[in-house]
């Protein structure tokens, strides 16, 4: 399942610059110490009253990932982060892992539709991808496992000629396996070496769109 392209002509000088950057992000701790608790109450306090769970409430379906007895259930729509739909570095670092999750989904339930919505036709990475997706949640097969781990994304947010931002992203595909319908597996998913993808997204219409994902490196 895991797809590997070339990645040449005028974007490889760039691309090896950017995926050489640092993509190790830095939490930053903030000083001062814990102000005291304030006094407590001078009236007096009703014991606590627990609460009712309201009889209409219903319990949400727990999701259930695939394995050898049959693919994944329940599995949740990923949700587009607030801060996936800001133009700004940040906004298009939140994208790039938003977009990934939601290949992820795909390869669980075999559902494209939502990464479809926000990629362009022409992206490369999506056209070897999407076809194997399609086959392997089809006709009672489904995929164990093999879903894209996101270790860290970077962008200069420097936009090109063409309007477009680059980013980059490191990730790795988890071990897995593809199976028929009848439960025996038909092929075995190795764990992947750590990879490198750089994806270009056009912000228009208040959102950010993926035109291209390719492979660095391959």
């Amino acid at each position: 399942m895991t797809s590997r392209t070339s990645f040449s002509g005028p974007w490889r000088p760039f691309a090896a610059a950017l995926i050489s950057i640092s993509l190790m992000s830095v939490t930053a701790c903030s000083g001062g110490e814990t102000p005291p608790p304030g006094p407590p109450s001078s009236g007096s306090q009703s014991p606590p009253v627990e609460s009712t769970p309201s009889a209409s409430s219903t319990p949400s379906a727990i999701y259930k990932p695939a394995d050898a007895s049959g693919k994944a259930q329940n599995v949740p729509i990923p949700e587009l982060p607030e801060a996936a739909k800001a133009k700004t570095k940040e906004g298009l670092e939140a994208f790039a892992r938003y977009w990934y999750s939601l290949l992820n989904y795909a390869y669980e339930t075999g559902d494209l539709s939502s990464i479809k919505s926000l990629s362009s036709p022409a992206c490369a990475l999506c056209g070897k991808v999407f076809p194997g997706i399609q086959k392997w949640n089809g006709q009672g097969r489904w995929i164990v496992g093999g879903t894209v781990a996101v270790h860290a994304v970077q962008s200069t947010f420097v936009k090109t000629p063409n309007g477009d931002f680059q980013v980059a992203i490191q990730s790795q595909q988890e071990a897995g396996s593809l199976e028929n319908a009848d439960g025996t597996d038909a092929q075995k998913i190795s764990e992947s070496a750590m990879l490198g993808d750089l994806m270009v997204a056009r912000y228009e219409q208040g959102r950010w769109a993926v035109q291209n994902v390719d492979r660095l490196g391959s």
